[in-house]
């Protein structure tokens, strides 16, 4: 599989591009230090700027590698960075990605987690070599749950996640889509 790492993407609302040394301040502010975001998104809590910018360092050292795909949220009309989304787990030889998302309490309700996955699926299957593209949500986190539900994507029984960790899925619901059933 050939990889080309993270591109720009849009949408009609969004930019989705690499992470900057400047976006610091924007993740600080709308998601990356919010306990509720980051416990429902399964990651740590940053809450200072010192903790932002290394995670943001991580970011950005990791764009080197060609199968490293995170990209910054933008909402266009502020400039503002409000959230990311990424592959988070990458499996090149069944050509299958893992979709992770979150975005930021202020702009929850306006659809911009679901455009962003659609944006991302359609960039996906039209640019690379992806054939497969995989989420999951914990049942207790019903805002990434109704994402899926409204996304091109279908509940699944597992993930390749679970499948390579020999784990049978309990309080998760998976989600896929194939590249032979999108419409491009």
């Amino acid at each position: 599989m050939q990889h080309f790492g993270t591109k720009t993407f849009e949408t009609s609302r969004l930019i989705c591009r690499q992470f900057i040394s400047e976006d610091y301040e924007d993740m600080l502010r709308n998601w990356a230090a919010d306990p509720c975001i980051q416990v429902e998104y399964g990651e740590p809590v940053y809450d200072s700027v010192y903790k932002v910018k290394e995670l943001l360092s991580d970011y950005i050292d990791n764009y080197h590698s060609p199968d490293y795909y995170r990209w910054a949220i933008i909402e266009k009309s502020s400039k503002a960075n409000i959230g990311q989304i990424a592959f988070c787990k990458v499996y090149s030889e069944c050509q299958t990605a893992e979709i992770e998302y979150c975005i930021g309490k202020e702009f929850w309700g306006k659809g911009y987690a679901g455009e962003a996955l659609e944006g991302l699926i359609d960039f996906a299957f039209r640019n690379t070599d992806f054939i497969k593209l995989e989420a999951y949500h914990r049942c207790e986190n019903q805002k990434s749950g109704r994402v899926l539900e409204k996304s091109k994507m279908h509940i699944t029984s597992t993930v390749e996640r679970f499948i390579r960790e020999n784990i049978i899925p309990q309080g998760e619901v998976c989600y896929c889509i194939t590249k032979d059933t999108y419409d491009l």
